[in-house]
């Protein structure tokens, strides 16, 4: 790719860009949210057609203005969200071959499925995933979801793989499973693009390493060549300083929020958790462990939960996550493009919604001016890079939307604000600013529940901390003492002698 140029509305999103990627090898596409590297990947892929430059496969300038032209050039790209890629009322079988299924129903009525079952199990068998084609995608985990993408792109002729941030939602054991596959898949002459934000496993399994800041291309090299160090500076364009907030500097108060006895079903099995004010509190535990389902049933946002749950020693009545919010609780979800922001609405529109009440006139009519004044207060406390606040959440990078799905409550002022993976596929940079912003609301006296599959988060941000392990708490450890090791021990239900 030579010269690629793009811009959207009051955005220049790639200006004059060159990439190269070689078959047989993996190559890191990295950069801080909002540098461009989707976007560029998006015009390989044929997503974006207005653009300006060159793509050349074997040195022949290649026509790539759809996905279709990408597609039987033979490159394939497997997208961070899921669930905008899958229909999630077909079975794992149609899924994985859903463009056959198409081009078998044009023009006719009758489908082979049998074939199209035994092709798909075929490609999961390639990926060594056991999954039976039948079953509904929507009943699926998020890993899940992300391998049956990974075997749609299979399904057809693939030169270059496009995977961006695939391991996000995997499990240490998918995440090998995946980087087998990667190593498969080079020695079979397939040329990898691999974009992650998580530096480590970019030295496992790449050989070359882009970097952009801002649209524009910072530098190619071998990735050996390179410390996680430098790395981290090119994405920034500075030193990182420290990532984590000091905990000495917050005082932490007496118990304020208890949960007591919260099920639901096999996921979360009778967890008693506590909260102080001013504390953070980690929920700790590998992907599957019910960190997700408990978040859930605290919220009020799964019909099959049970369990008391008090507030400043009153009891809550929490059914949905209506009376979630009215009874001081807020979430941030880990799919937040699915369950955290309304990605075709406005930045505005986002970070006013939990709270559109307050900008009513006679309880009716929504006043725009001061829509339009909190918003661009909260654009400014939150760092949003984003052209003015009418623009669409849609066409913000991953970290300025998480920033939005975090900003909509600093405006409700609640009590308890429970973060379920806030910083997932989220650069180093932005996750800095997200800490920062858990941290002040702390300060705040609020109590804070931070769920996450990272340890290194676990023990540099929180106060204490749980850990998950098959839906309940196997063991409560206080995070001035304790490190990764002794998370990572109990999250995979070792004990200690």
């Amino acid at each position: 790719m030579t010269g690629i140029s793009i811009a959207f509305p009051g955005v220049q999103a790639l200006q004059d860009v060159d990439f190269r990627a070689e078959t047989g090898r993996a190559h890191a596409l990295i950069g801080a949210n909002g540098a461009g590297k989707s976007t560029l990947m998006k015009v390989l892929s044929g997503a974006y057609n207005h653009y300006a430059g060159d793509i050349r496969i074997d040195g022949t300038v290649a026509r790539i203005r759809s996905p279709k032209d990408a597609k039987e050039l033979g490159v394939q790209i497997v997208y961070q969200e899921v669930d905008t890629a899958l229909v999630p009322s077909l079975s794992v079988g149609e899924n994985v071959m859903l463009e056959r299924l198409a081009h078998d129903m044009d023009g006719r009525q009758i489908v082979d499925w049998a074939a199209l079952h035994r092709d798909a199990g075929a490609v999961l068998e390639r990926l060594r995933v056991r999954m039976p084609t039948r079953r509904l995608v929507q009943e699926l985990t998020l890993a899940e979801k992300q391998m049956v993408l990974i075997a749609r792109a299979l399904s057809r002729k693939c030169r270059f793989l496009v995977l961006d941030e695939p391991t996000a939602p995997l499990s240490g054991a998918e995440t090998e499973r995946l980087f087998a596959l990667v190593r498969q898949l080079k020695a079979e002459g397939v040329g990898i693009v691999f974009i992650s934000h998580r530096l480590p496993e970019l030295y496992e399994i790449c050989e070359d390493i882009t970097i952009m800041r801002d649209g524009k291309l910072v530098l190619r090299d071998e990735i050996r060549n390179l410390t996680q160090a430098q790395v981290v500076e090119h994405m920034l364009g500075a030193k990182l300083g420290g990532q984590f907030p000091k905990k000495n500097t917050r005082t932490v108060g007496d118990v304020r929020f208890e949960a007591k006895g919260v099920r639901d079903g096999d996921k979360v099995k009778g967890v008693d958790l506590a909260v102080r004010a001013g504390e953070i509190v980690g929920i700790a535990g590998l992907v599957g462990a019910g960190k997700t389902e408990l978040c859930r049933a605290l919220f009020g946002a799964s019909d099959s939960s049970s369990g008391d749950m008090t507030l400043n020693g009153r009891k809550l009545h929490v059914r949905s996550p209506h009376e979630a919010v009215k009874a001081g609780l807020a979430l941030v979800p880990e799919e937040r493009r699915r369950e955290g922001v309304f990605v075709d609405e406005s930045v505005a529109a986002n970070l006013t919604a939990a709270t559109l009440s307050r900008f009513t006139s006679g309880g009716l009519w929504v006043s725009a001016r001061k829509v339009k004044e909190a918003a661009r207060g909260l654009i400014e406390r939150l760092g949003v890079k984003t052209p003015n606040e009418q623009a669409k959440v849609r066409n913000l990078s991953g970290g300025n939307q998480q920033k939005i799905a975090i900003g909509k409550w600093l405006l409700a002022d609640a009590e308890v604000y429970v973060f379920d993976e806030p910083t997932k596929g989220v650069d180093v940079g932005a996750k800095r600013d997200i800490y920062e912003l858990i941290a002040a609301l702390a300060a705040r006296g609020k109590c804070i529940l931070y769920a996450s599959s990272e340890m290194s988060e676990i023990v540099g941000l929180t106060d204490r901390a749980y850990v998950m392990y098959d839906g309940a708490i196997v063991k409560e450890l206080d995070m001035r003492q304790a490190g990764e090791e002794e998370l990572m021990l109990y999250s995979t239900g070792g004990t200690l002698s």
